[in-house]
């Protein structure tokens, strides 16, 4: 653990908190691709796009299975979600 990170209390929060942030930016990054995919004209741009595309849905499936394992993301337990939820939150406000 870093020494901002124990200064601050966070613990592996900021760990949670970059996973999280990738998540959603592989997540953008999957449905950019499609919306760039139907509306290409060109065969082949659409190829390559959809090779991109490829590459971002199996990087967001990493992502979300490293969070799954670490406890970070419970997407079958919605009641788990919210407690995770709820200790990030609790986290943000005692820093501030």
């Amino acid at each position: 653990m870093g020494l901002l990170q124990n200064l601050a209390g966070m613990g592996d929060m900021t760990e949670q908190v970059i996973a999280t942030d990738f998540l959603i930016s592989a997540k953008a990054g999957v449905r950019n691709y499609a919306v760039a995919i139907s509306e290409t004209a060109t065969p082949e741009v659409r190829e390559v796009l959809h090779r991109h595309l490829d590459v971002a849905i199996d990087t967001h499936e990493k992502i979300f299975n490293y969070m799954t394992k670490k406890g970070y993301y419970h997407a079958n337990n919605p009641q788990e979600q919210l407690i995770v939820d709820a200790k990030a939150a609790d986290t943000v406000l005692d820093i501030q």
